[in-house]
């Protein structure tokens, strides 16, 4: 994509954590195409002038090649374009097999850059299979120390499944292997205006040794939160359903939270444990 000459300001849809099933399943009680399309509506409502839609991945519940069909069917209405990323619950070989092998760079990642509004926006492969916190081998540090370098003259927001920043939360125990030398990465280019990811099913922000890093809830359940001061076990919450609205220009760069569902009842441990099946 053609950077553009327009000054405006760039404004980014980011959803995550969708995790689609095959038609007739819920996931963990809840219908999560029926949230995607509650979504899909919101931003066709509310956020129709996005330059573009990513979806930060957790496409699909198990990596099934039904839900991955279902989801092209849902997003079909999205009237912006739209890129797709992958994580920990995703199959990067059916995700490729459905969606096609040009999703993936050279060595096999689904990833890309955009450059659009003066920003360059990088979309960061972090999934690794048998990994549910995700890695950057170093093929993908390499990747994206050179996309950083091709871009030191235009503020950059980096997009990736997984979170790297420690939250002092349960969640970190499926936090991104290696999120220092991410880290170290970053602070060769001058201007990283957010790194944004989804993952952890919670809304948070925070700065990383001068790097702002930022989660969205997603569309999926969310967690409560729970610091180590808290007596309460985490629990795992109906809502919201979010997604982020980024706003960026010259001179600064804005992640607001939409939340197109607000129902937060606590959904009973029971309904958790679903696996994939084997292949055959």
């Amino acid at each position: 994509m053609k950077d553009s000459a327009d000054p405006g300001p760039l404004k980014l849809v980011i959803m995550s954590d969708l995790h689609l099933v095959p038609e007739g399943e819920v996931s963990n009680t809840l219908d999560t195409a029926a949230r995607l399309a509650a979504a899909v509506n919101s931003v066709n409502t509310d956020h129709a002038d996005a330059d573009l839609c990513i979806l930060a991945g957790d496409l699909a519940d198990l990596g099934e090649a039904e839900a991955y069909a279902r989801l092209a069917g849902i997003i079909a209405p999205l009237g912006m374009d739209t890129h797709l990323m992958l994580g920990n619950h995703d199959d990067r070989r059916v995700f490729l097999q459905v969606f096609g092998n040009d999703h993936a760079d050279e060595n096999g990642h689904v990833q890309k850059v955009i450059d659009l509004k003066g920003h360059r926006i990088i979309l960061l492969d972090s999934t690794e299979p048998g990994l549910v916190g995700g890695l950057l081998c170093a093929a993908r540090l390499d990747w994206l120390r050179a996309r950083l370098a091709e871009a030191v003259d235009r503020p950059v927001i980096v997009i990736l499944h997984h979170h790297a920043m420690p939250l002092s939360m349960p969640v970190d125990e499926i936090i991104l292997e290696g999120g220092p030398a991410l880290l170290e990465v970053l602070k060769t280019h001058p201007d990283v205006r957010q790194v944004i990811a989804g993952h952890v099913h919670i809304t948070t922000t925070g700065v990383w040794k001068g790097i702002p890093f930022t989660t969205l809830a997603g569309g999926h359940y969310n967690v409560s939160l729970n610091l180590p001061s808290h007596a309460r076990a985490q629990e795992r919450l109906e809502g919201p359903g979010q997604y982020a609205v980024v706003l960026a220009d010259v001179d600064a760069c804005v992640v607001h939270f939409e939340n197109f569902l607000d129902r937060h009842p606590v959904i009973a441990a029971e309904n958790f444990g679903r696996e994939r099946a084997p292949r055959r």
